[in-house]
């Protein structure tokens, strides 16, 4: 799997900032908008982490942060994984509402950042309007889920299912690769799921198994998902903060400083992904990743559905 140039031109970065190009507006509009969350909206350090429950001491949110730093740069190379990973790790320890609103931040963050990293989020959006459309209506309907029903562990048990189903489909199809073969139906459904799950439980694995079938080019595949996710998280967190009580002060500030954190581990990851990396040890990676996720969202929920 052949990427980009792998360096960094600061001083051309600036120039194209100051020109105005979307890539580069993108990329700085969402680390300045974190930045200034965890900044302006800081509780003070004796409430540091007294919006989350009692039982979370200090330590255990650096341990959340160095979650956060790995689970950014898995993102930053696979272009997805930063939710699955961290979601059932924060849900097994605070609320998992809590948790899913709190990680509705740094994942915005991180595809709105990619969206513009990659250069391709638009195009894709040109072409895949309608699986955006409906990955927005999921969305709608998730939050409103979220809102309204305490689901427990079943939600992430079934997603974890699904995980499993699709590494073991593609290991033994060989890493089945299908050309052009993106079905109307089949993305539409995958589009509307997609948005529905992230919004419910943060976890969304279903879209980034279809483009991982069906899209070969890393650079289309990494900045399309990150658009869709990125509208979809768009959308979540407006209807949570104008039309539910789920998105506090401190959820926002906590949520932010989360992704301020995972900025390291985002440029890690896209330095990584930028390299020269054979294409089956890459797909022997993601489906390894998918395999250790699926077995960790079944650690914290097969006790509490038992």
């Amino acid at each position: 799997m052949s990427t980009r140039d792998t360096t960094v031109d600061p001083q051309q970065f600036l120039t194209n900032l100051r020109a105005f190009h979307y890539r580069e507006v993108m990329m700085s509009l969402a680390t300045l908008a974190v930045l200034a969350g965890s900044i302006l909206l800081f509780p003070g350090w004796g409430n540091v982490t007294k919006g989350v429950q009692s039982t979370v001491t200090t330590e255990l949110l650096a341990l959340f942060v160095v979650v956060a730093i790995v689970a950014g740069a898995i993102k930053g190379m696979l272009g997805f994984g930063y939710a699955l990973i961290t979601t059932p790790i924060f849900a097994s320890v605070i609320d998992p509402t809590l948790a899913v609103v709190v990680l509705a931040i740094p994942p915005w963050m991180i595809n709105m950042f990619q969206v513009g990293e990659t250069k391709t989020g638009v195009s894709f959006i040109r072409e895949e309007w309608i699986l955006v459309t409906l990955a927005i209506i999921g969305s709608v309907v998730g939050v409103y889920f979220l809102a309204q029903y305490n689901t427990g562990p079943i939600v992430p048990f079934l997603i974890g299912l699904i995980i499993l189903a699709y590494v073991v489909f593609q290991v033994v199809q060989n890493f089945v690769t299908i050309e052009e073969a993106h079905h109307p139906i089949a993305l539409s459904t995958a589009g509307f799921l997609e948005g529905f799950l992230l919004a419910a439980s943060n976890l969304g694995p279903l879209l980034p198994a279809y483009f991982h079938t069906f899209e070969r080019d890393t650079e289309r595949y990494i900045g399309g998902l990150s658009m869709v996710l990125g509208i979809i998280f768009t959308v979540r967190l407006v209807q949570m903060a104008l039309f539910t009580d789920l998105l506090t002060t401190y959820r926002i500030w906590l949520g932010s400083t989360i992704a301020v954190v995972t900025i390291v581990g985002l440029l890690l990851g896209t330095y990584l992904r930028r390299l020269e990396i054979d294409q089956r040890r890459f797909n022997w990676f993601v489906i390894t990743l998918l395999f250790i996720i699926s077995l960790n969202i079944f650690r914290n929920t097969i006790p509490a559905l038992l």
